[in-house]
């Protein structure tokens, strides 16, 4: 689940963005590294993205791409569970993550979505 926002000109990066919704927001926000698609800088450090998070397993990653659009996509804060329930890029996978792969897309995939809608909503209050 992925969508793209528009900020105005006000909010051009991460800190105010951060600073907005900490002090709007009820849910907890923080910037973190992204460790969740390895992006790195031109200097090939690991980039920053403001998490989100609703609850220990539903959580929105922020991330600028230009100056005045963000990339909003779906993460699992919690390294563990994200380890087993989060997006898998590998070609073979053992048997615990087929049955969590199985287990994320029939039961979780659901309240992913309404959690992502939700906290996508109340981010696109705030800036408008």
């Amino acid at each position: 689940m992925e969508s793209q926002i528009k900020f105005n000109n006000k909010i051009n990066s991460l800190d105010t963005a951060l600073d907005l919704l900490k002090k709007d927001l009820t849910y907890q926000s923080s910037k973190e590294y992204d460790i969740w698609d390895m992006r790195t800088d031109s200097n090939g450090q690991m980039e920053h993205c403001l998490v989100i998070k609703k609850s220990k397993m539903h959580a929105i990653k922020l991330f600028f791409i230009d100056e005045q659009t963000a990339k909003l996509s779906y993460v699992i804060p919690n390294k563990i569970m994200n380890a087993y329930f989060g997006k898998s890029v590998k070609a073979r996978r053992n048997i615990l993550e087929i049955i969590a792969g199985f287990f994320k897309q029939t039961i979780l995939a659901g309240p992913q979505k309404r959690a992502f809608k939700e906290i996508e909503q109340k981010i696109k209050e705030l800036i408008s």
